[in-house]
């Protein structure tokens, strides 16, 4: 992934205070353009071979190429979970001035 790419990073929070938190660390310190918080859902997995369901807040965070390590670090500094969801996707296309928009945004 080159440096001028635009990635998104998804993620959750086990609660909304939390997923604030982590919004509002990754926008101020320009490692995130913009970071969306989604609706309380339940999330189910298997966690050290016991089925587990907890309600967790979905997080969508925009940021660049050279701003995912970052951005990834800092979401794990500041998470509870052991293994936290991180997953990097690569943005294939979109509006040429909102991908301008967040590589402004981004000061890494």
């Amino acid at each position: 992934m080159a440096a001028n790419d635009i990635v998104v990073i998804l993620s959750n929070a086990p609660d909304m205070l939390l997923a604030k938190r982590i919004a509002h660390v990754l926008v101020e310190e320009h490692l995130a353009a913009c970071v969306n918080l989604g609706a309380p859902g339940l999330s189910m997995y298997m966690w050290q071979g016991e089925l587990e369901g907890s309600e967790e807040i979905p997080i969508t965070i925009k940021t660049t190429g050279a701003g995912a390590q970052a951005a990834m670090e800092r979401l794990m500094a500041l998470h509870p979970y052991e293994v936290p969801e991180i997953l990097v996707l690569p943005v294939l296309g979109g509006s040429a001035s909102y991908l301008d928009w967040v590589r402004a945004q981004v000061q890494v």
